[in-house]
């Protein structure tokens, strides 16, 4: 646990500002729970209208203490919260936790409000949790300094489960999930305006605990990027699994700018970029959040995502292998001596192949659950094996079917799950420590998952160390803060200078130049007018393709001398470049974003870019592994190795291209706004830039 949040997470006593003596209320739940959970330190209740509250001696005021307490639990509204912080501040208490809403939630006039509770906090070097928060609860010590209803609706019990979020519901929802499935819980935190200590921040904290070994996480905003990467990192180094829902997806980070890239890596699709540059897995709602905490807490590392299903239903195997599909889940291929001891255990007109369907003989043979998941298990192509009961109950031996599946789970090293839906036998399970499942669905999206967040995982822990990259090149240099585009012919130039494949081209400021180019290219020329002022070229007629003599290149490049003169446009000249083949046309851009820094895109290109969308975003830098890993992901991955008898396409070289320019806006740290390469032609051997379009600080 980091220092500066002892106070909140472990401390030595707390006052309760505006305290109860009825434990349904605010004030009160917070002293309620504490005595309830065995909490060591003092508890101070603060009212001046009580001599006693809950058994303890109340007190009139933090002056009236008998010490400055760790923490202060500040449940008054208004302009009497914003002097309990001030009181707090001028005491020496270390932290506080503003319970009380109608801050910067509720207006202009709330804001401010909560504006002056956090300066003064901060001259007195005082964290606040808050304000409109449910609270903290550590059920490790005891402090739970929340008064979160749902810690009387399911009794709380410590565990290996930490929760952090920004909203109080949402940490309470996934508090009650976790518990309903027998999972026991250690930190249950609620940051609420997180006007100072952020999710990021607790999640650093709790991830150092050494019980801790999986940390859920709901967030609203992430303003602190690099917090949250650190508790990342901390927490796969101690092996534990982080799941987050970052909710709020919107286009109001999409940048219109003059480039698409802007456009279409959004905000929101750089908070997954990032999320999966630090391993986190990104989860849509609180439901998920939960659900695949028993596979994760077992602490499973498949192989693979082969699958094997026994049922003792046959539609049962029929749906769980459709969904499994679905999910790009394969299904394992039993081995022939696994089926010939399959045939052995089971009756004659049972199914050995994959999926298992034992039959209704279970109901008079109990044992053949236990008989069936031993074999599978044993085969080397299973990496996951799903028990599916659609229907069990009276006549059932459902505690042997238990004891059996929580035998094998125990011994197999394999992931193994139950989908039950009646309460009766999935209960049975869920005591035998046995991942348990309402629906097939369920059990195999959490198979999914668990797979591909491992693998996620394996892929950070296989990249390299990142070089230093060289220093930033001085014609960017700019302490402005707005923006300028370039010409295409300055955007190929800076490319170039750092290293980035691009088409042969010369910028020609006389019709004369523009043919002496031609006749230096020797081949097809594009001729494409070049100014700052007009960086999409085409619909303006000023592109012209597959030029191959004198006067076709000479009445291009008057025609488009003259339309940015009608333009009023400031005008460089022309660009003459080699028509360059590829077999496909691909994207490549990147942008600054202020709050995760250099954004890279890669994907499909072409002028339907932005209508089909098949594109990856990447944080920068990011090695050429890493980007081939994404861009083998997209729809049109089947294509780039070649269908009907084609060779395949250079992907690496896109990759290493991708890489670049990657490097490029990284290290350029805001000088370059914005890179925008489409198309890149990419062929059986390499790959480079056509068309370029830098926005940079000017």
């Amino acid at each position: 646990m980091t220092s500066t949040l002892s106070a909140l997470l472990s401390p030595r006593s707390v006052a309760i500002v505006g305290a109860s003596d009825n434990i349904h209320k605010i004030g009160g739940r917070p002293i309620h729970y504490m005595q309830q959970m065995g909490y060591a330190g003092a508890i101070y209740p603060v009212n001046p209208q009580r001599d006693t509250l809950q058994g303890l001696r109340s007190y009139p005021s933090l002056d009236a203490l008998p010490e400055a307490p760790d923490l202060a639990v500040i449940v008054v509204a208004g302009d009497a919260a914003v002097q309990a912080v001030a009181d707090c501040a001028r005491l020496g208490v270390n932290a506080a936790i503003v319970i009380a809403s109608g801050f910067g939630e509720a207006g202009e006039a709330g804001k401010r409000q909560q504006d002056e509770m956090v300066r003064i906090a901060r001259n007195a070097n005082l964290r606040i949790v808050g304000p409109n928060s449910q609270g903290l609860a550590n059920f490790g010590n005891g402090a739970i300094a929340s008064f979160s209803t749902m810690f009387i609706e399911i009794a709380p019990q410590d565990g290996p489960v930490a929760v952090v979020s920004q909203s109080g519901g949402t940490a309470a929802l996934v508090y009650g999930l976790l518990r309903n499935q027998g999972i026991g819980v250690r930190h249950v935190h609620a940051t609420g305006n997180q006007a100072d200590v952020t999710v990021s921040e607790l999640a650093l904290a709790v991830a150092h605990d050494p019980d801790v070994r999986l940390l859920l996480l709901y967030l609203e905003t992430l303003n602190d990027p690099d917090v949250l990467a650190e508790a990342a990192a901390v927490a796969r180094a101690r092996g534990v699994p982080v799941v987050a829902v970052k909710s709020g997806r919107s286009q109001a980070g999409a940048r219109a700018a003059a480039s698409h890239t802007g456009a279409m890596a959004n905000e929101d699709r750089a908070v997954d970029a990032f999320l999966a540059r630090h391993g986190i897995w990104r989860v849509d709602d609180a439901h998920a959040l939960a659900r695949c905490a028993p596979l994760y807490l077992r602490g499973w590392q498949p192989g693979g995502r082969r699958l094997v299903v026994v049922s003792n239903s046959g539609a049962s195997c029929v749906m769980a292998t459709d969904t499994a599909d679905t999910l790009g889940i394969e299904m394992a291929p039993l081995s022939a001596a696994t089926q010939s001891a399959l045939a052995e255990r089971l009756p004659g007109f049972a199914a050995t192949a994959n999926p298992v369907d034992v039959t209704a003989a279970l109901l008079t043979n109990s044992g053949l659950f236990g008989d069936v998941l031993p074999v599978v298990g044993a085969d080397a192509s299973a990496d996951l094996v799903l028990l599916d009961i659609p229907v069990a109950g009276m006549g059932y031996d459902v505690p042997r079917f238990a004891r059996d599946a929580a035998q094998f789970a125990d011994q197999a090293g394999k992931p193994v799950a139950v989908a039950a839906w009646q309460e009766s036998v999935a209960s049975l399970f869920r005591a035998a420590n046995v991942p348990t499942f309402f629906h097939a669905a369920d059990a195999l999206a959490a198979f999914d998952q668990l797979t591909a967040h491992q693998q996620l995982l394996r892929d950070i822990a296989s990249e390299p160390a990142r070089p230093a990259l060289p220093a930033a090149s001085s014609s960017l240099s700019s302490s402005s803060t707005a923006a300028r585009t370039l010409s295409e012919a300055a955007s190929l130039a800076h490319l170039a200078e750092a290293g980035v494949p691009v088409v042969e081209h010369y910028l020609c400021k006389t019709a004369e130049e523009a043919v002496a180019a031609w006749q230096r290219i020797g081949a097809p020329v594009a001729v494409k007018a070049s100014s700052p002022a007009v960086p999409h070229k085409s619909e303006f007629g000023l592109v012209a393709l597959h030029c191959d003599d004198r006067a076709t290149i000479v009445d291009a490049f008057a025609r488009q001398t003259q339309t940015l003169q009608s333009m009023h446009a400031p005008c460089e000249g022309v660009v003459v470049a080699r028509m360059t083949r590829g077999r496909r046309e691909c994207m490549v851009g990147a942008h600054w974003d202020p709050v995760f820094g250099a954004v890279l895109l890669v994907g499909d290109g072409g002028k339907y870019v932005e209508t089909v969308g098949d594109t990856a975003v990447l944080l920068a830098p990011a090695t050429p592994a890493a980007i081939e890993r994404a861009v083998r992901r997209l729809r049109v991955a089947p294509l780039l190795d070649g269908v009907r008898g084609e060779a395949p396409l250079d992907v690496p070289a896109l990759c290493a291209l991708a890489a670049r320019v990657g490097d490029l806006v990284h290290h350029a740290h805001g000088q370059i706004r914005s890179v925008d390469l489409n198309p890149v032609m990419l062929g059986e051997s390499g790959a480079v830039v056509v068309d370029a379009l830098m926005e940079i600080a000017g």
